[in-house]
């Protein structure tokens, strides 16, 4: 994230080449995109941040955009900036299903991690004259899930610890899962299966995996099937990390196969419960917890909430788009209130 954070010189929160030089009354304005979105948890996230940093002048919504018009609203986010001090100037998109692949052809320039990643969750408009801004997409996913899982395996202490023998497991194929592989490489994860209906097409898991240079084994699994339900279950139960990158409710039926192979009384080799245990992320994150979630906690497994992911990766996005760092305590209090009150 450093290396994307450094990549940004010249975007929006700061004067060109300066680091943290937040600029005057200019009004800033980010917003969340998706299809749908109205559930999304970002402008909580994103304005707990701007009041963090006391950044008055900037605003955070989220809006509905259908993939017909996503080259439509980039237009308007590249316009050159309003002279006129009560119109908003765009600084940057959050990005959330369908548009996290299609952005890759759309965008003025693409961050290395994200082009090999294969997908944009964050566009930044960096700006450095009078003209359009240049759009340009990045992934702050990747550090989501490692920082999810790092805190979750330490319970919250500093550093990343490697993951420790056993593999990893991913389900799904899609877009988050391709960021899922980048980040168990990144914590030294391997080696990796990924266990999904379908593996093919450029969007898909094992393309993103050979731009990374990286094996991955693709696991067939159709959900409901008792025989491949056990099967990917047991594999699960093998691994130190699992990251589910499924919509919520995709994964329960795995949930009555995990019980006997989680228990402590396994033992003999298997992963212990408690710090170091297997760590399963679920992205979802409503209902929560998911019943992957619970049966695996209840059989001795150590759970990463998704909301821990959003947390994470909306941290870097906010230092993407105003080049300033917010502390993570308030943010997290903001979720927190937030999840409480669904």
């Amino acid at each position: 994230m450093e290396q994307q954070a450094a990549a940004a010189a010249g975007r929006p929160g700061q004067e060109p080449g300066g680091r943290g030089a937040v600029r005057g009354p200019r009004e800033w304005r980010a917003a969340v995109i998706g299809a749908p979105v109205a559930h999304s948890l970002s402008p909580v996230l994103h304005r707990a941040a701007y009041a963090d940093l006391g950044l008055e002048h900037w605003s955070y919504e989220a809006i509905e955009v259908a993939p017909p018009r996503l080259p439509v609203l980039l237009d308007e986010l590249a316009a050159p900036a309003d002279g006129d001090a009560g119109r908003a100037t765009w600084a940057g998109l959050s990005v959330t299903m369908p548009h996290k692949q299609s952005l890759l052809t759309l965008l003025d320039a693409v961050d290395p991690l994200a082009r090999t990643v294969g997908a944009v969750n964050t566009v930044i408009a960096q700006r450095s004259g009078a003209g359009p801004a240049l759009l340009t997409g990045f992934n702050t996913d990747v550090a989501g899930i490692v920082e999810a899982i790092a805190e979750t395996r330490q319970g919250g202490a500093r550093g990343r610890p490697r993951a420790r023998g056993g593999g990893a497991l991913v389900l799904g194929s899609g877009a988050t899962a391709c960021s899922a592989l980048a980040a168990l490489t990144e914590l030294g994860a391997g080696p990796i299966a990924v266990a999904a209906r379908r593996h093919a097409g450029p969007g898909r898991a094992l393309s993103a995996a050979q731009r990374m240079g990286i094996e991955i084994e693709a696991l067939t699994w159709t959900p409901g099937e008792e025989s491949s339900d056990a099967a990917i279950a047991r594999r699960a139960a093998q691994s130190q990390v699992v990251v589910s990158t499924l919509p919520a409710r995709a994964a329960d039926t795995l949930a009555p196969h995990l019980a006997p192979r989680l228990s402590p009384a396994r033992g003999k080799g298997g992963p212990a419960p408690g710090a170091g245990g297997p760590v399963l992320l679920d992205v979802a994150y409503d209902p929560w917890p998911s019943v992957l979630a619970a049966a695996w906690q209840a059989a001795g497994g150590l759970v990463a909430p998704g909301w821990l992911m959003l947390l994470h990766q909306a941290v870097a996005q906010v230092r993407l788009m105003t080049g300033r760092a917010p502390r993570v305590a308030p943010i997290r209090a903001a979720l927190a209130r937030a999840l409480e009150a669904r």
